[in-house]
C-alpha cells in the first residue's frame, strides 16, 4: 500500500549529498582561492539550509539515535531545545532581513540570501522538533 510517510522519510536522506555540497564550498576558497569566498560561504549557507530544510522530511515518530531519544523524552530538556532552535531559527531569519534591506555592508549583503534560507530550514527543523518532543515525551505517555 502507498505510505507517504515512508516516501517522505527516504527523500530526506537526501539531506547528505546537499549537505555534502555545503561542505564543498565551505572549503572550495582553500583551494581556488580567497578572491570568491563570501559568494561561497553564501553557496554553502543556501545548501546547508536546503540540506536542513530535506531533514525534516523525516519520520517523527522514530529517534535516529539514543542521545536524541534522551533530549525529547525529558520535557526539560526537550523544552531547552525547542527554545534553542527557535532562537537559531529567529537569529538567522532576521540577520538575512537585515542583511538584505537594511545593511550597506557589501559582504553582508553577499551573505544575507544564505542567512535567510539557512533560518527558513531551521524553521522547518523547529516544527520537526516540536513533531519529536510531541511524540516521545513520557510526562504525556499513558
Amino acid at each position: 500500500m502507498f505510505n507517504p510517510r515512508i516516501i517522505f522519510h527516504k527523500i530526506s536522506y537526501l539531506a547528505y549529498p546537499v549537505m555534502l555540497v555545503a561542505l564543498f564550498y565551505v572549503f572550495k576558497p582553500y583551494f581556488v582561492g580567497f578572491d570568491t569566498i563570501w559568494e561561497n560561504y553564501n553557496y554553502a549557507l543556501i545548501f546547508l539550509g536546503l540540506g536542513v530544510s530535506l531533514a525534516t522530511l523525516q519520520d517523527t515518530t522514530k529517534t535516529q539515535n539514543n542521545f536524541s531519544k534522551r533530549i525529547w523524552e525529558s520535557p526539560k530538556k526537550g523544552k531547552y531545545v525547542l527554545i534553542g532552535i527557535a532562537f537559531l531559527c529567529l537569529y538567522f531569519v532576521v540577520a538575512g532581513i537585515y542583511g538584505f534591506y537594511i545593511s550597506t555592508n557589501e559582504i553582508v549583503q553577499q551573505l544575507s540570501f544564505g542567512a535567510f534560507v539557512l533560518g527558513i530550514g531551521i524553521m522547518g527543523m523547529l516544527k520537526s522538533a516540536i513533531e519529536m518532543f510531541e511524540n516521545h515525551r513520557l510526562d504525556k505517555k499513558i
